[in-house]
């Protein structure tokens, strides 16, 4: 699944159609498609992993699931989600799931939950988070509603960083090092979108899906942990549980 880092830059590779009208729509999504023809695009936003496509009174909101893909001005050799066809140009979607959201795009989401939004607020997230005191911080990282646009490559690299075991419980977890935890998830999520722009990124992991920890020199633990049963990849001596 595209983490919110990778949203970002399907926006920045679409924003050229901001202004433009759709003068047809293709695909097999159950939408009603006819409603996008002739409607002008006036911006496109991205909360997290979802990219959102706005026009006056209603968005389009994209979610890529664990597959999906776009392409502009090409054609995979398979059926479209859907195609917006524009006078000049057109772009195209792939096994995502697409749904309209009615309204002021505002009363849909808290912008203040995206990690990487300008109006992303550290002090919600630790009140948040203080309230799944009983959940893993593996589980915690990957609530997409205190940290919206995380995912499980961002939650290794920045347990690893601040030096956190996957299984820790959050009420274990001192105040100072959830503050940190919280202050990195932004860091790195920054870091995360210059090293994709730049086609690097995993020459940057420092934990995901390596054989061995940089620090300790020890095998790194692969283990699907937490309730989500997402990979995790940790050293258990420099990677602190806390009980």
């Amino acid at each position: 699944m595209p983490e919110g880092p990778s949203i970002i830059l399907v926006k920045e590779n679409t924003k050229k159609f901001i202004g433009k009208k759709i003068v047809s729509v293709s695909g097999d999504s159950k939408i009603d498609q006819q409603r996008l023809v002739n409607q002008k695009i006036i911006d496109i936003k991205t909360c997290g992993k979802h990219y959102l496509i706005c026009f006056k009174g209603f968005t389009l909101k994209i979610h890529f699931l664990m597959f999906g893909s776009y392409l502009v001005n090409e054609k995979k050799d398979r059926q479209v989600r859907l195609g917006l066809i524009f006078s000049k140009g057109e772009l195209n979607f792939y096994t995502c799931a697409i749904k309209y959201l009615e309204g002021d795009i505002n009363d849909h989401y808290d912008w203040s939950a995206d990690v990487m939004n300008d109006e992303w607020d550290p002090k919600k997230a630790k009140t948040k988070l203080k309230k799944q005191n009983e959940m893993l911080v593996c589980d915690a990282l990957l609530e997409q509603d205190i940290f919206s646009g995380v995912g499980n490559i961002i939650k290794n690299e920045v347990l690893y960083r601040v030096r956190l075991h996957p299984e820790a419980v959050v009420k274990d977890i001192p105040s100072s090092k959830l503050k940190t935890l919280i202050d990195e998830s932004r860091i790195y999520s920054f870091e995360f979108l210059n090293w994709k722009r730049n086609l690097d990124l995993k020459r940057h992991w420092l934990v995901y899906t390596k054989k061995n920890c940089l620090r300790c020199h020890l095998p790194i633990i692969k283990k699907y942990t937490g309730v989500k049963k997402r990979r995790s990849f940790f050293c258990e001596k420099c990677q602190l549980i806390y009980n």
